[in-house]
């Protein structure tokens, strides 16, 4: 049993049984816990920490644990003063919502949030890495400020020939990545181009920094490069934002006669590309495509990459591939920000990625990915006929799905977590007004597949109007 999932449970349990229980009364002993929720002596000890972290719970060494005083009750403060001085520069996060669902609610089915469901984790080699690199003699002292040296090389050769590990910053994930890089390339008040739609995280980073996005149509194929040169003409823009595979949410990947024009639109308006290349080991079997960075010889792209999606949204680990003075800006930004990445988390990752058991995990993982995006296409076929889903996409995490006209998506989501499935409304993918109702449904945060078929009929139950007919 995962025995975070285990603590999480007893948590639940327990905060539930100290509700009814009055302050300084005593809990049963952790011997008695054991027997009666059938769990092990660290989840007991384990869950009791984390109450006492709340503060709901006192443990008395020697005699035992007791439900705490109830705190006195704080005065109301008056802060409306704060309104004036922080502005109307407020950060928009609504689209981490569904990020917030808790992980081991049994009534929902998350098809939600964009992460691996803990038994698609590689959590044997995870340990095993962790394990190996704090026995490293060197574990905790302090990296260079790049990153590990043999990590900036693994992240190098992995995208592709002819990187010099030098151009290699190691990063905390890609979510801090794309903050530091859109402060470095992009001053406040100024656009930057994105794909419409896009990362709802690029847009929020964005917008608390001041940069207004400039949406740019995409198709099947990834954006369309003639409204590219015409967006980067009539807005001067001298960045823009990109998931040439597998892009999140619609899954497409940019089509090989686009790349060159993309990179041509970019240089003609004297441009970066910034291109975020999260799922680049999510493929479906299909041979996944090398990075734009391959195809850029001037130092126009500005590349991001990171292992969080495909191997744990706990590690938190990825890398900026960047040329010439923008690298200098990006490193000395990464500086004033949080210095460098820890050395036993960069210690650890360089296990992980260096043994035979990350190959086995890619491939291992490809497989459940496929079968998952096969499942959950032939149930919105079968219970939900009236969405629209083009090709199923060939990576990533998500099914891009088309409601009827007249559906309002927001109403939609809203309506199927009532009914316990987790689906998460198009509108905040788009930078502007979207051109019509859309959900992103993901196959990878439910537990099992038939979790999947089980959600899209309890969409289907929760909008009955999606179940009749064909939208095409």
């Amino acid at each position: 049993m995962n025995n975070d999932s285990s603590t999480t449970r007893l948590v639940a349990l327990l905060r539930s049984e100290l509700s009814r229980l009055q302050p300084g009364e005593r809990l049963p002993s952790t011997r008695r816990l054991v027997d009666t929720h059938k769990v092990s002596p660290i989840t007991v000890t384990r869950a009791l920490a984390a109450l006492g972290a709340e503060g709901l719970v006192v443990t008395r060494p020697g005699t035992g644990t007791f439900v705490a005083q109830s705190p006195a009750r704080m005065t109301m403060s008056d802060h409306s003063w704060q309104t004036i001085v922080l502005g109307d520069r407020a950060v928009d996060t609504e689209y981490l919502a569904p990020l917030l669902d808790p992980l081991y609610d049994d009534s929902l089915i998350s098809l939600g949030t964009g992460y691996l469901h803990p038994s698609l984790l590689p959590t044997k080699a995870l340990g095993t890495a962790m394990a190996r690199a704090a026995r490293l003699s060197d574990a905790w002292d302090r990296p260079p400020v790049l990153g590990l040296r043999p990590l900036r090389s693994w992240f190098a050769q992995s995208a592709g020939p002819g990187i010099d590990l030098r151009d290699v910053l190691i990063t905390s994930g890609g979510q801090g990545a794309i903050t530091t890089i859109l402060r470095a390339l992009v001053p406040a008040g100024e656009p930057i181009l994105v794909e419409s739609p896009t990362y709802p995280g690029a847009l929020a980073v964005a917008r608390a920094a001041g940069i207004r996005p400039v949406p740019v149509p995409t198709d099947g194929e990834g954006v369309i490069p003639e409204h590219l040169s015409h967006a980067f003409a009539r807005t001067g823009a001298r960045a823009f934002y990109v998931q040439p595979t597998y892009q999140n949410p619609t899954g497409a990947v940019l089509s090989t006669e686009r790349r060159g024009q993309v990179l041509r639109a970019a240089a003609e308006a004297g441009a970066f590309v910034i291109e975020d290349d999260f799922a680049r080991w999510l493929s479906h079997g299909s041979r996944t495509p090398p990075p734009l960075l391959a195809d850029d010889s001037d130092g126009r792209v500005v590349y991001i990459t990171s292992l969080t999606k495909v191997a744990s949204g706990s590690l938190r680990i990825g890398a900026v591939i960047a040329r010439g003075p923008v690298a200098e800006r990006i490193h000395s930004l990464r500086l004033v920000d949080d210095m460098f990445v820890p050395r036993p988390t960069q210690e650890a990752t360089l296990e992980l990625v260096s043994r035979a058991g990350w190959d086995r995990h890619i491939h291992d993982l490809s497989e459940a990915l496929t079968r998952r995006s096969e499942v959950l296409a032939g149930a919105l076929h079968t219970h939900v006929p009236a969405v629209s889903l083009g090709s199923r996409p060939l990576g990533g995490l998500h099914l891009w799905v088309r409601l009827p006209l007249g559906f309002n998506d927001a109403e939609v989501a809203m309506a199927a977590r009532r009914a316990g499935v987790v689906v998460i409304a198009g509108r905040p993918f788009f930078p502007a007004e979207a051109p019509a109702p859309y959900l992103r449904l993901t196959f990878s945060s439910a537990p099992t597949e038939l979790d999947l078929e089980a959600g899209v009929r309890r969409l289907a139950a929760a909008v009955p109007g999606l179940t009749e007919g064909s939208s095409d």
